[in-house]
């Protein structure tokens, strides 16, 4: 995928804010410190699109930024759960504006749970993709931080963590915002999940 520009178009706090369906839309999920807003800004080459923290959980909107190329799409950022520094009221507010953005329907095209490669999956990760796919809703497993370990650890990891996602193999990639591994990859496996030609804005 030759991005040709990226842009932030808006937030949303509520469904009601959320922005009129267009084109397709790719969805970001994963804990509060695995890493979404530099997975997405090494996905856009833009190195400050989507802002990142030292302290996990100050996403706590809905974002969607605008991707232009060949096939145009939105990545959106959901918040993470999980090790947040939020209040815990604050963080099961945001089980309901996740579960609503996740029916959005057929604009939604596919999921990326991004996974820390050195973690094993929880409880939280194993029902995010059973309600995923109870809703037909394709999964991408990214693995994330994987220069943080040797070729053949990190080749073990990914298939332990493949086994225990239930996933097939191509749905689960090995990446790093650091160094760029495995980012032509994801974007192959999230071109395959969108439609033929352009849509609609």
């Amino acid at each position: 995928m030759k991005v040709l520009r990226a842009e932030f178009v808006t937030s949303a706090a509520a469904p009601a804010q959320f922005p009129r369906p267009g084109a397709p839309e790719v969805a970001l999920l994963g804990r509060s410190n695995v890493g979404k807003s530099s997975l997405l800004n090494r996905l856009v080459a833009r190195r400050k699109l989507a802002r990142t923290s030292a302290t996990p959980g100050k996403t706590r909107l809905v974002n969607w930024f605008r991707v232009e190329a060949e096939r145009p799409l939105f990545l959106v950022d959901l918040p993470g759960y999980g090790y947040a520094r939020v209040a815990k009221r604050e963080r099961e507010s945001w089980k309901p504006l996740i579960e609503s953005y996740l029916s959005r329907g057929p604009v939604l095209r596919a999921a990326l749970l991004l996974q820390d490669l050195r973690r094993d999956l929880s409880a939280d990760e194993d029902l995010l993709l059973a309600w995923l796919a109870e809703r037909g809703i394709p999964a991408l497993l990214v693995l994330t931080k994987c220069d943080k370990l040797g070729p053949m650890r990190r080749a073990e990891r990914v298939r332990e963590l493949a086994s225990a996602a239930g996933l097939p193999r191509d749905r689960v990639l090995a990446t790093s915002a650091e160094s760029g591994l495995g980012i032509a990859e994801l974007w192959r496996a999230i071109e395959a999940c969108l439609p033929a030609g352009r849509a609609p804005d």
